[in-house]
């Protein structure tokens, strides 16, 4: 998979922004808050659930815990090790995941 790859997923989810930062790394926000980052260690970094963490990282999983963001359930997967459908499902968990943080008023203006 491919960085432009990652772009065209993360940007097609509602109000997606992007932006570079961290050394060069794409870093996707919805309401200002990241949930994707593309680049950093050369992979994909994303917020996931409980459960998808130890699926992801443990038991020969695709990822590993991302560096400084596995407190917060964030794993960190090769490029090269990943799949475009699975890409789209694990960005949109987690674009769900970090919208659900935003208070009422935020989802409301962003139209989520």
């Amino acid at each position: 998979m491919t960085r432009e790859e990652v772009e065209a997923i993360a940007l097609a989810l509602p109000a997606t922004d992007k932006v570079v930062q961290w050394g060069g790394s794409d870093v996707y926000k919805v309401g200002g808050k990241v949930f994707a980052i593309c680049g950093l260690s050369g992979g994909l970094s994303f917020k996931v659930t409980d459960i998808g963490f130890v699926v992801l990282t443990e038991d020969g999983g695709p990822g590993r815990q991302a560096p400084y963001l596995a407190k917060g359930q964030w794993v960190l997967v090769d490029l090269d090790d990943a799949e475009a459908e699975d890409a789209a499902g694990w960005l949109s968990v987690s674009h769900q995941l970090i919208a659900a943080k935003l208070t009422r008023k935020a989802r409301a203006e962003l139209g989520l």
